[in-house]
C-alpha cells in the first residue's frame, strides 16, 4: 500500500452504496446507487464510478459520472425518478453492459420494471441506453419483480438474477385484501396476476433469467433460484429480501443478498447457476449482529439496508458492503473487509473494522477522521428502514466541509477497529461540548479504562490530550463518553 485506507474507503462526502465490486484488467471498479450526503431519500439521479489499481487499494479514483436516470426514456415518461441498485458485465462483444431499475418518485413503484440497460465500450466510461430485457416480440420482461439486478456472464451465458421478497404469503391469514393491495400497490400486478402466481409459487423471492447475447432478449423464462416459501428450510432464519448478486467461485455458484433482517449480507451457495441453493451463513451485517452471537438489540451502530458482494483482487476476496450515516439509510457510504473462503465453501461472518481494505492495522501516528469509528452505540441504537429519525443518538454527521459524530451522549461508545500499538504514545482528540465530561479509552468493548480524557466545556473545536498505554500489538480502540453533551471530529496518536 503506497498510504493507508479505512472504511469509508472513498471519500467521506460520497455515498455510493449497493455497491458491485469488478475487476476488469488491472482495476478494481465499483458500481452502486448513489445517495446524498444527508439526503432526504434513496438515490441520486446518476451513477457515479470509482475504481482503484488492483495493486493498491489505497487509490481510489472518481471515474465521473457514468449514467443519468434523464438518459433512460422512462424518465421523461411516467414518476420514475430514481435509479436502484445496478450491476455491470462484460458482454461476448467486449463491451460493458449496465443493468438498473427505476423507483417512482417517493419509492413507490420502484419494482414495477422492467430491467433497463445501457452500454460502454468501457467499463467506466459514457454508459448509453441500450433498451430494456424484453422477450422476442419487443414486449417487455416484467415477471416476478424487476428489483436490483445482479448479473454474471457465466462462460458465454449471461444470467441476469433479480426479485424481492415479503412475508405476505407466508402468514397464515394470506390471502387477504391488505396483503393483496400491498402487493398490487408495490408490484404493479393485478389481482389475479398476484393469486395465479401465489398458487404455484409467488411473484416474489428471487429468480434468474438467461439472456441472448444482445444483452436484451430472454433466452431461457424466468425461474426461482429458492423457493419462496421458506418455512421449513435452511432459509428460514434467513430469508431473502433485495440486493442479489451472483458470482462464481470455482465451479460452485455464491448467491449474496439482503435478508429480511435487512442489516446482514448472506450467502447460498449451490453447483448449479439455476437451482438447488443452500442457505451459507452470514458474510457481513452492519451492526455486528450475529457475531459471536450478538443479539439484534445488541447491535453496535444503527442498522439499515445492507447490500454489496464479494470479489477477489489481487488473490484476496473482500465483502463490499455499506453503513449508514446521517440517521438515516439515505446516506450510505461503501466500506470493504478481508474474507475467507474456507476449503469446504464456506464463509465465516466478518466484523466491521475501521481498517478494511489496509491489508492490516493502522499505524498510531498521525490524525484520523473521528467518522472512521467502526462502532458507535448508546446501547440502544436503532434499525431504520425508509425514514430519518428526529430522535437523538449518536450519529457520523456533516455540517459544512466538517465530518464529525454528532449527538454524543452520557455511555456513548465509539470504537476504531484495528490499531498497531507500540507501547505508550500521546493521544489527542479534536472535539466540543458544552458542559464537558471525559472520554475512558480502553481496547475491550466496556473493559477498564487505560486512560481517562477530560473534556473541558468549549463550543469551537478544541484538542484535548493525554498519555496512552495500550501495550503493544495489534488492539481495538473504545472511547467512552461521560459526560451529557459532545461532539468528535478527530483522533490522532503522537505529537
Amino acid at each position: 500500500m503506497k498510504k493507508q485506507v479505512y472504511n469509508p474507503f472513498l471519500p467521506l462526502s460520497e455515498c455510493i452504496p449497493d455497491g458491485e465490486p469488478h475487476v476488469f484488467g488491472d482495476r478494481v471498479y465499483l458500481y452502486g446507487s448513489h445517495d446524498k450526503e444527508g439526503g432526504e431519500t434513496f438515490c441520486m439521479l446518476d451513477y457515479t464510478v470509482y475504481s482503484a489499481p488492483v495493486d493498491d487499494l489505497s487509490d481510489w479514483r472518481r471515474e465521473g459520472v457514468t449514467y443519468r436516470a434523464e438518459q433512460d426514456p422512462d424518465y421523461s415518461r411516467s414518476d420514475r425518478k430514481f435509479m436502484y441498485a445496478p450491476d455491470v458485465v462484460r458482454g461476448n462483444d467486449g463491451k460493458y453492459y449496465l443493468y438498473y431499475c427505476m423507483s417512482g418518485r417517493d419509492g413507490n413503484g420502484g419494482y414495477f420494471g422492467p430491467i433497463s440497460v445501457a452500454v460502454c465500450d468501457t467499463p467506466a466510461g459514457q454508459y448509453e441506453y441500450l433498451g430494456f430485457v424484453r422477450y422476442k416480440d419487443g414486449t417487455p420482461m416484467k415477471k416476478y419483480v424487476c428489483f436490483d439486478p445482479g448479473v454474471i456472464n457465466d462462460n458465454g451465458v449471461i444470467r441476469v438474477y433479480y426479485g424481492t421478497q415479503y412475508d405476505f404469503e407466508e402468514r397464515e391469514d394470506f390471502p387477504n385484501e391488505e396483503y393483496i393491495g400491498s402487493e398490487m400497490n408495490m408490484f404493479g400486478k393485478s389481482r389475479e396476476e398476484i393469486l395465479e402466481y401465489a398458487d404455484k409459487d409467488s411473484v416474489m423471492g428471487p429468480v434468474s433469467v438467461v439472456l441472448e447475447d444482445d444483452m436484451l432478449t430472454v433466452k431461457e423464462e424466468p425461474k426461482h433460484i429458492i423457493p419462496y416459501r421458506v418455512k421449513g428450510t435452511d432459509f428460514e432464519e434467513h430469508p431473502f429480501f433485495e440486493a442479489s448478486s451472483i458470482r462464481k467461485v470455482g465451479e460452485k455458484y455464491y448467491f449474496i443478498y439482503s435478508s429480511q433482517k435487512n442489516h446482514e449480507l448472506c450467502y447460498a451457495v449451490s453447483d448449479y447457476p439455476d437451482r438447488d441453493f443452500r442457505f451459507g451463513g452470514t458474510i457481513v451485517s452492519n451492526g455486528d449482529v450475529g457475531l459471536d452471537g450478538r443479539k439484534d438489540a445488541d447491535r453496535l451502530n444503527m442498522t439499515g439496508t445492507t447490500h454489496g458482494s464479494i470479489e477477489n483482487i489481487g488473490g484476496q476476496w473482500y465483502v463490499f458492503y455499506h453503513r449508514l450515516t446521517h440517521k438515516s439509510d439515505y446516506s450510505r457510504q461503501a466500506c470493504a473487509e478481508r474474507i475467507t473462503i474456507e476449503p469446504d465453501g464456506s464463509i465465516k461472518q466478518v466484523e466491521m473494522t475501521s481498517c478494511g481494505l489496509n491489508g492490516g492495522a493502522l499505524k498510531t501516528e498521525g490524525t484520523y477522521p473521528a467518522v472512521i469509528a467502526c462502532n458507535l452505540t448508546n446501547g440502544h441504537m436503532p434499525h431504520g428502514s425508509n425514514k430519518i429519525y428526529t430522535d437523538s443518538f449518536p450519529n457520523c454527521t456533516h455540517r459544512d466541509e466538517d465530518r464529525f459524530i454528532g449527538e454524543i451522549c452520557n455511555d456513548t461508545i465509539i470504537g476504531y477497529k484495528y490499531f498497531d500499538f507500540g507501547g505508550e504514545v500521546k493521544f489527542s482528540v479534536t472535539a466540543r461540548s458544552e458542559s464537558g465530561g471525559k472520554f475512558e479509552i480502553s481496547d475491550e468493548l466496556n473493559g477498564a479504562p487505560k486512560a481517562v480524557l477530560e473534556i473541558s466545556p468549549a463550543k469551537d473545536w478544541t484538542e484535548f490530550s493525554a498519555s496512552l498505554d495500550m501495550g503493544t500489538g495489534v488492539k481495538p480502540l473504545f472511547l467512552k463518553f461521560i459526560g451529557k453533551d459532545a461532539e468528535l471530529k478527530e483522533i490522532a496518536f503522537g505529537e
